[in-house]
């Protein structure tokens, strides 16, 4: 026993900042931008916090499956841009919501939403969980050095939503770990402990895009091609692929080595959003199911790559 999806929410903020709004304080292009990354605008916050992302995008999504939250048996949220350490999103979307049932939120920055997706199978295996809430959200902007133009471009704002209910249609996963903080970190604040003397990093994120980039080639075609096998099919029985929005040169890359997959099958929407992190691909994942292009049956692969250095993969029959 595993689950289904019964219904998807999203909620981006309505600032929307286009690749020209950013030439103002940095030196940078539309062409720049958008010839590196597919990146053509993205969403920002203004006066909204995480959570509030997340409780809009969860109330589209309990809407879109016909439930109430006092349905729910358990939330699960994934960010690395809460308002707060403590308490959880998920706690805070569980009172935004009026639930009454177990949370807790998993930090696995842009791989997060595969990590949540196993974490609920698993929980569900275990019993006695019969509906579930899943939510990615993130503030991006607000964590971001908006004077290092090779990082700040690439992100926005957003939140996207899954609601689960016990079934059979989540088929497997692969994971990658190669830990470090080397190439992407978000570090927090010093704090003021007299007795802490080690030295200060901004509490924004660090990323050696060059490295990033060279981990997610190389792994998004491994991990779903490891998923379909583990599950006893080939890449070409899959009807789509939602990857991490990250980079389009990744995705276009990996949609040439995955031949079997027609490349207008590849969910992308990085053009509008930009990098969401934990939201990407439960975001791409409402905008084509709103857009009535999933069918019962079809089956399809989510993979993301980001911060850990992590990576992986899930399959799901919709």
């Amino acid at each position: 026993m595993s689950f289904k999806i019964i219904g998807t929410g999203s909620y981006v903020p309505p600032k929307v900042v286009t690749n020209d709004d950013l030439t103002v304080f940095l030196d940078t292009s539309d062409e720049w931008i958008s010839t590196r990354s597919g990146i053509k605008e993205r969403h920002v916050v203004t006066n909204e916090t995480t959570s509030e992302l997340a409780t809009k995008a969860a109330q589209n999504a309990l809407e879109n499956a016909g439930i109430s939250a006092d349905e729910l048996d358990m939330i699960l949220c994934a960010t690395v841009s809460s308002e707060y350490i403590s308490p959880s999103i998920a706690c805070l979307l569980q009172r935004n919501l009026g639930a009454q049932c177990p949370c807790l939120d998993l930090n696995a920055a842009c791989t997060a939403w595969i990590y949540l997706m196993d974490t609920a199978a698993a929980f569900f295996c275990k019993g006695g969980i019969r509906k579930m809430l899943v939510v990615g959200a993130e503030s991006m902007s607000r964590i971001l050095n908006w004077h290092e133009r090779s990082t700040c471009v690439l992100f926005g704002d957003g939140a996207g939503a899954a609601v689960l209910e016990a079934g059979d249609n989540y088929l497997g996963s692969s994971f990658v770990t190669a830990g470090g903080d080397d190439v992407i970190a978000i570090p927090t604040k010093k704090g003021i402990s007299p007795w802490y003397d080690r030295e200060e990093q901004l509490p924004l994120v660090h990323m050696n895009g060059q490295e990033t980039y060279k981990f997610a080639v190389s792994n998004f075609p491994k991990r779903v091609a490891e998923v379909v096998a583990k599950a006893g099919l080939e890449e070409k029985d899959l009807d789509w692929v939602i990857p991490h929005q990250a980079n389009k040169r990744i995705i276009d890359g990996a949609a040439r080595r995955m031949k079997a997959i027609p490349a207008d099958h590849f969910c992308v929407n990085i053009q509008k959003y930009g990098n969401t992190s934990a939201a990407s691909i439960p975001l791409a994942m409402d905008e084509w199911n709103r857009a009535g292009k999933f069918q019962r049956g079809d089956l399809i692969a989510m993979v993301a790559f980001g911060g850990g250095l992590s990576s992986a993969a899930c399959l799901i029959r919709w």
